[in-house]
Protein backbone atom coordinates (compact mmCIF):
# COMPACT_ATOMS: atom_id res chain seq x y z
CA UNK A 1 0.00 0.00 0.00
CA UNK A 2 1.16 3.65 -0.76
CA UNK A 3 0.35 6.53 1.59
CA UNK A 4 -0.40 10.01 0.96
CA UNK A 5 -0.65 13.28 2.81
CA UNK A 6 -4.42 14.85 3.06
CA UNK A 7 -3.79 18.48 1.99
CA UNK A 8 -1.50 20.78 3.33
CA UNK A 9 -1.03 18.63 6.72
CA UNK A 10 1.15 15.96 8.10
CA UNK A 11 -1.93 12.87 7.98
CA UNK A 12 -0.96 10.36 5.62
CA UNK A 13 -3.90 8.45 4.48
CA UNK A 14 -3.79 5.01 2.34
CA UNK A 15 -4.09 5.84 -1.29
CA UNK A 16 -6.59 3.40 -1.29
CA UNK A 17 -9.09 4.15 1.28
CA UNK A 18 -12.28 1.85 2.50
CA UNK A 19 -15.62 3.20 1.99
CA UNK A 20 -18.72 1.38 3.20
CA UNK A 21 -21.52 3.42 1.68
CA UNK A 22 -23.68 1.32 -0.07
CA UNK A 23 -22.83 -2.15 1.56
CA UNK A 24 -22.70 -1.88 5.43
CA UNK A 25 -26.22 -2.14 7.17
CA UNK A 26 -27.71 -2.56 3.91
CA UNK A 27 -26.60 -4.84 0.93
CA UNK A 28 -24.60 -7.23 2.53
CA UNK A 29 -24.50 -9.19 5.84
CA UNK A 30 -22.22 -7.61 9.16
CA UNK A 31 -20.50 -10.79 8.78
CA UNK A 32 -19.75 -10.12 5.10
CA UNK A 33 -18.95 -6.41 6.19
CA UNK A 34 -16.35 -7.58 8.96
CA UNK A 35 -14.71 -9.68 6.74
CA UNK A 36 -14.56 -7.13 4.10
CA UNK A 37 -12.85 -4.83 6.22
CA UNK A 38 -10.52 -7.44 7.64
CA UNK A 39 -9.55 -7.74 3.86
CA UNK A 40 -8.62 -4.12 3.87
CA UNK A 41 -6.39 -4.11 6.80
CA UNK A 42 -5.16 -7.16 5.57
CA UNK A 43 -4.01 -5.63 2.26
CA UNK A 44 -2.90 -2.54 4.12
CA UNK A 45 -5.66 -0.17 3.74
CA UNK A 46 -5.84 1.73 7.02
CA UNK A 47 -8.43 4.34 5.54
CA UNK A 48 -11.70 4.08 6.52
CA UNK A 49 -14.66 6.68 5.13
CA UNK A 50 -18.64 6.09 6.05
CA UNK A 51 -21.57 8.88 7.01
CA UNK A 52 -23.96 9.00 9.37
CA UNK A 53 -26.67 8.80 6.75
CA UNK A 54 -25.27 5.22 5.42
CA UNK A 55 -28.28 2.74 6.08
CA UNK A 56 -29.14 5.31 8.64
CA UNK A 57 -26.62 5.47 10.65
CA UNK A 58 -26.42 1.46 10.73
CA UNK A 59 -22.90 1.24 8.41
CA UNK A 60 -21.36 3.35 11.02
CA UNK A 61 -22.10 0.76 13.06
CA UNK A 62 -20.93 -2.16 11.29
CA UNK A 63 -17.93 -0.29 10.95
CA UNK A 64 -17.14 0.54 14.75
CA UNK A 65 -17.78 -3.33 15.28
CA UNK A 66 -15.78 -4.58 13.00
CA UNK A 67 -12.82 -2.23 13.64
CA UNK A 68 -13.41 -3.15 17.29
CA UNK A 69 -10.03 -4.56 18.54
CA UNK A 70 -7.87 -2.78 16.13
CA UNK A 71 -5.20 -0.10 17.12
CA UNK A 72 -6.68 3.18 17.00
CA UNK A 73 -3.79 5.17 16.44
CA UNK A 74 -3.13 2.77 13.64
CA UNK A 75 -6.34 3.92 11.22
CA UNK A 76 -7.79 7.00 9.48
CA UNK A 77 -11.77 6.93 10.38
CA UNK A 78 -13.72 9.41 8.67
CA UNK A 79 -17.34 10.24 8.55
CA UNK A 80 -19.70 12.73 7.47
CA UNK A 81 -22.33 14.97 8.55
CA UNK A 82 -25.58 16.77 6.18
CA UNK A 83 -28.19 14.48 5.32
CA UNK A 84 -30.84 13.56 7.28
CA UNK A 85 -30.58 10.69 9.71
CA UNK A 86 -33.09 9.08 12.83
CA UNK A 87 -36.87 9.79 11.81
CA UNK A 88 -35.80 12.68 9.45
CA UNK A 89 -36.90 15.70 11.64
CA UNK A 90 -36.56 19.57 10.98
CA UNK A 91 -33.42 19.49 13.00
CA UNK A 92 -32.14 16.11 11.83
CA UNK A 93 -30.61 17.32 8.59
CA UNK A 94 -27.88 19.93 7.27
CA UNK A 95 -25.19 21.98 8.62
CA UNK A 96 -26.62 23.79 11.21
CA UNK A 97 -24.68 23.88 14.79
CA UNK A 98 -27.53 21.84 16.81
CA UNK A 99 -27.45 19.04 13.99
CA UNK A 100 -23.44 19.23 13.76
CA UNK A 101 -23.03 19.18 17.69
CA UNK A 102 -25.33 16.26 18.02
CA UNK A 103 -24.36 14.18 14.97
CA UNK A 104 -21.06 13.80 16.11
CA UNK A 105 -21.72 12.51 18.99
CA UNK A 106 -23.98 10.10 17.67
CA UNK A 107 -21.07 8.96 15.24
CA UNK A 108 -18.48 8.26 17.67
CA UNK A 109 -20.73 6.23 19.88
CA UNK A 110 -21.68 4.40 16.85
CA UNK A 111 -17.77 3.97 15.91
CA UNK A 112 -16.71 3.29 19.28
CA UNK A 113 -13.92 6.08 18.82
CA UNK A 114 -13.11 9.13 20.90
CA UNK A 115 -12.20 10.49 17.79
CA UNK A 116 -12.39 10.91 13.96
CA UNK A 117 -9.43 11.78 12.00
CA UNK A 118 -11.76 13.61 9.69
CA UNK A 119 -15.48 15.05 10.02
CA UNK A 120 -16.76 15.94 6.53
CA UNK A 121 -19.33 18.27 5.19
CA UNK A 122 -21.21 15.72 3.07
CA UNK A 123 -22.90 18.63 1.52
CA UNK A 124 -23.63 22.30 1.39
CA UNK A 125 -25.51 23.77 3.13
CA UNK A 126 -27.76 26.67 1.51
CA UNK A 127 -30.07 27.26 4.92
CA UNK A 128 -27.38 27.73 7.24
CA UNK A 129 -24.79 30.69 7.11
CA UNK A 130 -21.53 29.52 6.31
CA UNK A 131 -20.16 31.18 9.20
CA UNK A 132 -22.41 28.83 11.66
CA UNK A 133 -21.23 25.73 9.71
CA UNK A 134 -17.68 26.35 10.51
CA UNK A 135 -17.63 27.78 13.98
CA UNK A 136 -19.20 24.62 14.90
CA UNK A 137 -17.05 22.74 13.05
CA UNK A 138 -14.00 24.61 14.83
CA UNK A 139 -16.01 23.58 18.40
CA UNK A 140 -15.54 19.97 17.12
CA UNK A 141 -11.84 20.33 16.52
CA UNK A 142 -11.48 22.09 19.56
CA UNK A 143 -13.23 19.77 22.04
CA UNK A 144 -10.89 16.87 20.14
CA UNK A 145 -13.95 14.75 18.67
CA UNK A 146 -12.48 15.44 15.26
CA UNK A 147 -8.72 16.15 14.10
CA UNK A 148 -9.22 17.94 10.62
CA UNK A 149 -12.68 18.85 9.33
CA UNK A 150 -13.69 18.24 5.06
CA UNK A 151 -15.82 18.73 2.42
CA UNK A 152 -17.42 16.53 -0.19
CA UNK A 153 -19.27 17.82 -3.48
CA UNK A 154 -18.81 21.18 -2.72
CA UNK A 155 -18.33 23.76 -5.63
CA UNK A 156 -14.65 25.59 -5.84
CA UNK A 157 -16.44 29.25 -4.71
CA UNK A 158 -17.95 27.23 -1.86
CA UNK A 159 -14.41 25.59 -0.93
CA UNK A 160 -12.76 28.73 -1.35
CA UNK A 161 -15.17 30.32 1.29
CA UNK A 162 -15.12 27.36 3.30
CA UNK A 163 -10.87 27.64 3.81
CA UNK A 164 -10.94 31.45 4.59
CA UNK A 165 -13.26 31.15 7.78
CA UNK A 166 -11.05 27.86 8.54
CA UNK A 167 -8.66 30.15 8.49
CA UNK A 168 -9.81 32.46 10.59
CA UNK A 169 -11.54 30.07 12.83
CA UNK A 170 -7.89 28.17 13.78
CA UNK A 171 -8.83 24.94 12.08
CA UNK A 172 -7.76 22.86 8.98
CA UNK A 173 -10.19 22.27 5.84
CA UNK A 174 -8.17 19.74 3.97
CA UNK A 175 -10.46 17.82 1.85
CA UNK A 176 -12.33 17.22 -0.82
CA UNK A 177 -14.92 14.28 -1.07
CA UNK A 178 -16.33 14.65 -4.97
CA UNK A 179 -17.25 11.93 -7.85
CA UNK A 180 -14.52 11.24 -10.05
CA UNK A 181 -13.95 8.76 -12.66
CA UNK A 182 -13.00 8.64 -16.34
CA UNK A 183 -16.26 9.30 -16.80
CA UNK A 184 -17.14 11.77 -14.69
CA UNK A 185 -14.64 14.47 -14.63
CA UNK A 186 -16.43 17.58 -13.79
CA UNK A 187 -14.11 18.70 -10.84
CA UNK A 188 -11.25 18.98 -13.08
CA UNK A 189 -12.03 22.21 -14.45
CA UNK A 190 -12.65 24.33 -11.42
CA UNK A 191 -12.26 22.51 -8.10
CA UNK A 192 -8.98 20.44 -8.69
CA UNK A 193 -6.98 23.75 -9.77
CA UNK A 194 -8.74 25.76 -6.85
CA UNK A 195 -7.73 23.06 -4.34
CA UNK A 196 -4.27 22.91 -5.84
CA UNK A 197 -3.62 26.85 -4.60
CA UNK A 198 -5.49 26.31 -1.26
CA UNK A 199 -3.85 23.21 -0.43
CA UNK A 200 -6.83 20.70 -0.25
CA UNK A 201 -6.76 17.20 -1.61
CA UNK A 202 -9.66 15.04 -2.92
CA UNK A 203 -10.69 12.11 -1.95
CA UNK A 204 -12.67 10.25 -4.90
CA UNK A 205 -16.01 8.33 -4.50
CA UNK A 206 -17.25 5.94 -7.29
CA UNK A 207 -13.52 5.59 -9.54
CA UNK A 208 -15.27 2.49 -11.20
CA UNK A 209 -18.81 4.56 -11.96
CA UNK A 210 -20.34 2.17 -9.39
CA UNK A 211 -19.21 -0.40 -11.00
CA UNK A 212 -19.71 0.75 -14.82
CA UNK A 213 -16.03 0.51 -15.82
CA UNK A 214 -15.78 -3.22 -14.38
CA UNK A 215 -17.50 -3.87 -17.99
CA UNK A 216 -19.84 -6.31 -16.55
CA UNK A 217 -22.81 -3.79 -18.15
CA UNK A 218 -22.70 -5.00 -21.24
CA UNK A 219 -24.94 -2.91 -24.53
CA UNK A 220 -28.15 -4.35 -25.03
CA UNK A 221 -28.18 -6.40 -22.04
CA UNK A 222 -30.11 -6.71 -18.73
CA UNK A 223 -27.69 -5.72 -16.17
CA UNK A 224 -26.41 -9.17 -13.94
CA UNK A 225 -28.58 -10.40 -11.22
CA UNK A 226 -27.78 -9.14 -7.86
CA UNK A 227 -25.34 -6.28 -9.68
CA UNK A 228 -25.92 -2.31 -8.60
CA UNK A 229 -27.71 -1.85 -11.34
CA UNK A 230 -30.17 -4.45 -10.35
CA UNK A 231 -30.44 -2.94 -7.11
CA UNK A 232 -33.28 -0.78 -6.51
CA UNK A 233 -32.77 0.31 -3.08
CA UNK A 234 -30.50 3.20 -4.79
CA UNK A 235 -27.60 1.83 -6.58
CA UNK A 236 -29.96 1.51 -9.78
CA UNK A 237 -30.93 5.01 -9.46
CA UNK A 238 -27.15 6.24 -9.22
CA UNK A 239 -26.13 4.34 -11.66
CA UNK A 240 -28.66 4.99 -14.60
CA UNK A 241 -26.65 7.78 -15.91
CA UNK A 242 -24.30 5.32 -17.23
CA UNK A 243 -26.63 2.90 -18.49
CA UNK A 244 -26.94 3.86 -21.82
CA UNK A 245 -25.20 1.66 -25.29
CA UNK A 246 -22.92 4.66 -26.13
CA UNK A 247 -21.40 4.53 -22.75
CA UNK A 248 -21.29 0.65 -22.49
CA UNK A 249 -19.75 0.29 -25.80
CA UNK A 250 -17.00 2.56 -25.07
CA UNK A 251 -16.61 1.01 -21.68
CA UNK A 252 -15.65 -2.29 -23.28
CA UNK A 253 -13.37 -1.19 -26.11
CA UNK A 254 -10.99 -0.42 -22.56
CA UNK A 255 -10.38 -3.80 -22.03
CA UNK A 256 -7.78 -4.32 -24.24
CA UNK A 257 -5.95 -0.95 -22.75
CA UNK A 258 -6.46 -2.86 -19.55
CA UNK A 259 -4.99 -5.70 -20.85
CA UNK A 260 -1.92 -3.65 -22.08
CA UNK A 261 -0.90 -2.34 -18.49
CA UNK A 262 -1.88 -5.40 -17.04
CA UNK A 263 -4.51 -4.57 -15.19
CA UNK A 264 -7.86 -5.28 -14.82
CA UNK A 265 -10.70 -2.70 -15.71
CA UNK A 266 -11.73 -2.09 -12.13
CA UNK A 267 -7.71 -1.82 -11.37
CA UNK A 268 -7.27 0.12 -14.17
CA UNK A 269 -10.47 2.81 -13.24
CA UNK A 270 -8.64 2.76 -10.01
CA UNK A 271 -4.83 3.29 -10.92
CA UNK A 272 -6.64 5.98 -13.93
CA UNK A 273 -7.83 8.81 -10.66
CA UNK A 274 -4.61 8.05 -8.54
CA UNK A 275 -2.88 9.25 -11.37
CA UNK A 276 -4.15 13.42 -10.41
CA UNK A 277 -1.87 14.19 -8.11
CA UNK A 278 -4.36 16.31 -6.12
CA UNK A 279 -5.93 13.00 -5.83
CA UNK A 280 -4.76 11.61 -1.98
CA UNK A 281 -7.10 8.32 -2.20
CA UNK A 282 -9.37 6.50 -4.24
CA UNK A 283 -12.52 4.82 -2.35
CA UNK A 284 -13.56 1.69 -3.17
CA UNK A 285 -16.69 -0.42 -1.38
CA UNK A 286 -16.73 -4.35 -1.33
CA UNK A 287 -19.33 -7.12 -1.01
CA UNK A 288 -17.29 -9.31 -1.07
CA UNK A 289 -14.02 -9.39 0.49
CA UNK A 290 -12.12 -10.97 -2.84
CA UNK A 291 -12.79 -7.43 -4.17
CA UNK A 292 -11.16 -5.41 -1.71
CA UNK A 293 -7.87 -7.62 -2.27
CA UNK A 294 -8.34 -7.03 -6.46
CA UNK A 295 -8.45 -3.04 -5.99
CA UNK A 296 -6.01 -2.65 -4.06
CA UNK A 297 -3.68 -3.97 -6.85
CA UNK A 298 -4.12 -0.42 -8.01
CA UNK A 299 -2.36 1.17 -5.68
CA UNK A 300 1.35 2.11 -6.83
CA UNK A 301 0.78 2.24 -10.57
CA UNK A 302 1.95 4.63 -12.98
CA UNK A 303 -0.04 4.97 -16.45
CA UNK A 304 2.24 5.86 -19.13
CA UNK A 305 1.08 9.02 -20.94
CA UNK A 306 0.34 7.42 -24.07
CA UNK A 307 -1.79 4.83 -22.28
CA UNK A 308 -4.22 7.90 -20.73
CA UNK A 309 -4.27 9.11 -24.10
CA UNK A 310 -6.00 5.99 -25.44
CA UNK A 311 -8.29 6.11 -22.43
CA UNK A 312 -9.29 9.58 -23.73
CA UNK A 313 -9.35 8.25 -27.33
CA UNK A 314 -11.47 5.45 -26.52
CA UNK A 315 -14.33 7.49 -24.34
CA UNK A 316 -14.27 10.67 -26.56
CA UNK A 317 -17.17 12.96 -25.71
CA UNK A 318 -18.93 10.86 -23.72
CA UNK A 319 -16.58 12.07 -20.61
CA UNK A 320 -18.80 14.42 -18.63
CA UNK A 321 -16.46 17.43 -17.94
CA UNK A 322 -19.12 20.88 -16.69
CA UNK A 323 -18.07 22.04 -14.04
CA UNK A 324 -21.35 23.10 -13.09
CA UNK A 325 -22.24 19.65 -12.66
CA UNK A 326 -21.18 19.71 -9.45
CA UNK A 327 -23.95 22.76 -7.96
CA UNK A 328 -26.13 20.80 -10.05
CA UNK A 329 -26.25 17.67 -8.08
CA UNK A 330 -26.19 19.25 -5.07
CA UNK A 331 -29.41 19.69 -2.89
CA UNK A 332 -30.17 23.86 -3.76
CA UNK A 333 -32.26 23.08 -0.04
CA UNK A 334 -32.29 20.73 2.87
CA UNK A 335 -33.94 17.58 2.30
CA UNK A 336 -36.20 16.83 5.08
Amino acid sequence: MNFRYLGNSGLKISEITYGNWLTHGSQVENDVAAQCVQAALDAGISTFDTADVYANTKAETVLGDALKGERRESLEIFTKVYWPTGPGGKNDTGLSRKHIMESINGSLQRLQTDYVDLYQAHRYDTETPLEETMQAFADVVRQGKALYIGVSEWSADQIREGVKLSKELGFQLISSQPQYSMLWRVIEGEVVPTCEELGVSQIVWSPIAQGVLTGKYRPGQKPPEGSRAADEKGGADMIKRFMNDDVLTRVQNLKPIADEAGLTMAQLAVAWVLQNPNVAAALVGASRPEQVAENVKAAGVTLEPELLAKIDDVLGDIVERDPAKTKETSPQQRVA
